[in-house]
């Protein structure tokens, strides 16, 4: 497995002097199996397995999935559960769209919790697991930034849908630094998500109540 150290971040949390290595996606990531269910074969209510699909990677999550909280919806057939055993995904992986109208192709998430029931990667994902640990929050964020992202739009094929492939993510390069700096990146990033969503329903609530107010004021 080649190793290789990355170019030093410009800035950096304090304490942090390490530096930091570059590998690509193959020696950091194995594959793993995704199913072909569209939104048809998944509910909202029950079943033995859920299922994350593509669109809402693109539309719906963040950069980090709490599946415990995020409604991932049921497979309605049972039968299709034996058929990824191997697949069943674990809290660390990532899991890519690999199809969009834009660049937004290659999208990905780092799953933080996942609920009770297994859970599989659904149409048109790409779902990869850790060949070794890294940091809670750090894939998700770096995965999605613009430094790594760059890397795939050359990559990329169709017109009107595109889409992003096994083989090219392959040999793109993966930068990282040591696990207690990861942590740290991972903490600082996922803080300002939560401060994000916060604001966001605050403005939703104030927006409510300005059109209640119109609505009242100017009948």
């Amino acid at each position: 497995m080649m190793t290789e150290q990355a170019k030093v971040p410009a800035i950096r949390f304090a304490g942090f002097t390490d530096p930091w290595e570059q590998r690509k996606f193959g020696d950091c990531f194995e594959f793993l199996k995704s199913n072909t269910l569209s939104r048809a074969g998944l509910n909202g209510e029950n079943g033995t397995a859920r299922n994350v699909h593509y669109g809402d990677i693109l539309i719906k999550f963040g950069d980090c999935l709490d599946g415990e909280r995020s409604d991932l919806p049921f497979i309605t057939d049972d039968t299709v559960l034996p058929k990824f055993a191997g697949s069943i995904l674990r809290e660390g992986d990532v899991i890519f769209a690999d199809t969009a109208e834009d660049e937004a192709a290659g999208k990905c998430v780092e799953l933080r919790k996942l609920p009770k029931e297994p859970t599989i990667s659904g149409l048109h994902t790409i779902p990869a697991r850790p060949r070794f640990f890294f940091g809670t929050g750090y894939l998700g964020h770096y995965l999605n930034s613009d430094a790594y992202h760059r890397q795939l739009l050359p990559l990329m094929q169709g017109i009107k849908v595109i889409s992003v492939s096994k083989a090219a993510l392959q040999d793109t390069q993966v930068r990282f630094p040591g696990l207690s700096e990861q942590a740290a990146i991972g903490a600082a990033l996922s803080e300002i998500d939560n401060l994000i969503t916060l604001h966001q329903r605050k403005l939703e609530l104030l927006q409510n109540i300005k059109k209640s107010l119109l609505d009242k004021m100017f009948v």
